[in-house]
């Protein structure tokens, strides 16, 4: 009997270690599935085989690298999400935008890319004017290629038409470069088209392409959202407000819900949602606001017409019936001039101060909203001069002729189109400064809270 008691025994322990080495092997292979799934990364861009050793202590971090996949899913969802919203805005605001109008009466000029092949015949005349003056003409027979339209694969009879009457040195056509021909005959029926410009389509293209292809290799992800963004702020400043310019619609509000929607996208785009864009969104939305808001006040006091020069009474006649706002556009002009600058201070300090949250995460609000401002006044200095050089680089020739002409400071600086690019670089500047308290503040009131939450859940 206590022979068989213990041989029971003995086979009761013998299943016992059977049954663990059976358990460590199950718990073994699932560490190893784990570890092998492809697709099963951290944030940090990790594997899982280097969180998971097999061990049973390793199941807590199992479920941090669990927890972290969710999260990068959820930024995936908020990414996709963003893009297909984009497209349904920039679409909707289009047609909103276009109306039931026309932008204006279109020119019925037949216009087609060409290639220059061979240079046929060269000309000069010379006519006297009543004043007795004498007016110089040189015409550049050539033969082109028709590389667009319906005329193309042709080879087409054009001339480049030099006025020499100005003596400035233009450039003649050659053997091999991309024009751009107008369709119109000749008396003497030598040529069906005319130089109108020269192509330079290529080499910008070239030129956007070498641009993106650095944003790609110093970015990586970062720079694809980048591109990505930058096409949907494009986007919506050429098919959305310029349309809706165009068209009389209200000035103002498309161009504070344009910087709006340029502001949340390109944030979400970058960062995702979270404190960081929150923070960052309300202080650019903030500093822009601001800007504009320094234009309201100022234009009654600095007398502003809105006729910059010729050009801006072109656009003034656009539509007789209802003619476009000028000074409105000047507003757009400093919003949306504005608002890239007021964006990258913006996130500078949400990005410092969630970083610095992050790291030292007891640190009183105080010191931390402290540290916010010390990080703003760095920017605040440079970020000034990009607007203020940005905008004389701009107004450089006129700012030339004007120098020229006029015989004091004084008399440069009372000229309307001077005050209005100082009036730019002054309210964008002054947007600047808004938004850096505006986003510290924000970060804080932000950061702090989740803090609390973090510990209480812990």
């Amino acid at each position: 009997m206590i022979n068989k008691l213990n041989m029971f025994s003995a086979a009761l322990q013998k299943s016992a270690a059977v049954f663990c080495s059976i358990r460590r092997f199950i718990y073994a292979r699932r560490c190893d599935i784990i570890r092998y799934i492809p697709s099963r990364k951290s944030i940090a861009g990790t594997n899982i085989r280097q969180k998971c050793s097999g061990s049973i202590g390793d199941a807590q971090r199992i479920k941090r690298v669990i927890i972290l996949d969710k999260a990068k899913k959820k930024r995936i969802i908020v990414y996709v999400s963003t893009i297909i919203l984009s497209i349904v805005y920039l679409f909707t605001a289009y047609k909103i935008a276009i109306g039931n109008g026309v932008f204006g009466d279109k020119d019925d000029i037949v216009s087609v890319r060409a290639k220059v092949l061979r240079i046929t015949d060269e000309q000069e005349t010379v006519s006297e004017e009543e004043s007795g003056g004498k007016i110089s003409m040189q015409y550049i027979f050539f033969e082109a290629k028709a590389t667009s339209g319906k005329v193309r694969g042709k080879t087409l009879y054009a001339v480049q038409e030099k006025d020499m009457l100005y003596g400035l040195p233009q450039p003649e056509v050659e053997v091999g470069d991309n024009v751009i021909l107008v369709y119109d005959p000749n008396d003497e029926g030598t040529a069906d088209y005319y130089l109108s410009d020269f192509s330079r389509i290529t080499p910008l293209v070239m030129l956007c392409a070498f641009f993106f292809l650095l944003i790609l290799i110093f970015g990586r992800k970062k720079g694809l959202d980048t591109i990505i963004s930058l096409v949907f702020t494009c986007l919506a400043v050429f098919i959305n407000l310029i349309p809706a310019i165009l068209n009389g619609q209200n000035i103002y509000v498309w161009s504070i819900v344009t910087c709006v929607y340029i502001t949340v996208m390109t944030l979400v785009l970058i960062e995702g949602l979270n404190v960081k864009c929150f923070a960052a969104g309300v202080g650019c939305v903030g500093g822009v606001l601001v800007a504009g808001a320094l234009e309201l006040l100022l234009r009654d006091q600095i007398k502003m017409s809105g006729v910059l020069d010729s050009e801006w009474l072109y656009l003034y006649n656009l539509r007789k019936d209802n003619p476009i706002d000028l000074k409105a556009i000047i507003f757009a002009m400093i919003i949306v001039g504005a608002v890239g600058a007021v964006m990258d201070v913006a996130m500078s300090i949400a990005s410092s101060l969630c970083e610095i949250n992050e790291k030292s995460p007891d640190l009183p609000a105080r010191e931390l909203l402290k540290s916010g401002l010390t990080i703003g006044r760095d920017i605040m200095g440079t970020m000034a001069n990009t607007l203020v050089l940005a905008y004389i680089g701009s107004a450089l020739c006129c700012m030339l002729l004007m120098v020229t002409y006029s015989s004091n400071v004084s008399q440069i600086l009372n000229r309307e189109q001077i005050a209005v690019e100082i009036l730019q670089a002054l309210a964008g500047s002054i947007g600047i400064l808004a938004a850096l308290p505006l986003t510290a503040i924000t970060s804080v009131l932000c950061l702090k809270p989740l803090n609390r939450i973090k510990r209480s859940v812990h």
